[in-house]
């Protein structure tokens, strides 16, 4: 019989993309539960095998005008004090971090586009050692500390936390390695045409990038999550 695997999506084209391909051979069966769409109420905290929350172009400090927020921090809260299986990409590892008592906060900057980890010791050691020397996707302008009982896993010269898990069965990424960008990534160029626009930041080296490192870190991605739900047991 097949595990449960539920991924939290906040936008449409912000899914599990190249993770996809990862949950069947390892047991699961995936379910999306779109915010806006589903109710959160709806979702049992402790119920799937396999929980992801995934990113979005809000703040965790922003409950009074996107109340989901607090919603969704309830369900992790129940979810971790469950020690249940939980992934956090970007807005959903602030979620993790938010809902464990650590600071998420606007970093001043935005940190939009493809550019490598630097592994601290442990991450070299954990499943995140696939991405080492791979250009990940970066894109964001907060950032978290690490919650107590946390390791942080990977920096990057513009933010000194990018990762961190909590023992075997909780993993926070501030940046983005599900992303399937082979086929390039408009949906994402457009839906944050934007915040591109605000940043500074040319679509075009986007795109270029997305073709170039496309497949390693596709490739780099889907075997991180493999080991990582290997070590589930």
């Amino acid at each position: 019989m097949l595990k449960t695997a539920v991924a939290i999506r906040h936008v449409y084209f912000e899914n599990l993309g190249a993770f996809e391909a990862v949950l069947p051979p390892a047991g699961y069966k995936l379910h999306y539960h779109d915010v806006g769409v589903d109710d959160l109420a709806a979702l049992d905290p402790v119920g799937p095998d396999l929980l992801f929350i995934l990113g979005g172009p809000v703040g965790v400090y922003e409950a009074a005008l996107y109340p989901f927020i607090s919603e969704e921090q309830a369900l992790i809260s129940a979810r971790l004090r469950a020690s249940r299986p939980t992934v956090g990409i970007c807005l959903g590892a602030q979620q993790i971090a938010a809902a464990l008592g650590a600071k998420v906060a606007p970093t001043g900057l935005k940190e939009i586009g493809f550019a490598p980890l630097n592994l601290t010791q442990e991450g070299a050691e954990s499943p995140l050692r696939h991405l080492a020397g791979t250009p990940v996707l970066h894109w964001h302008g907060d950032a978290f500390d690490i919650p107590p009982g946390g390791t942080n896993l990977a920096t990057t010269s513009r933010c000194s936390n990018q990762a961190f898990t909590i023992g075997s069965s909780v993993l926070g990424v501030q940046f983005h390695p599900e992303i399937d960008a082979c086929g390039g990534m408009e949906e994402w160029l457009v839906g944050h045409a934007f915040e591109l626009a605000a940043a500074g930041v040319d679509p075009r080296t986007i795109r270029a990038d997305a073709k170039r490192y496309g497949p390693v870190l596709r490739d780099a991605g889907r075997r991180m999550l493999s080991e990582w739900l290997t070590q589930l047991g």
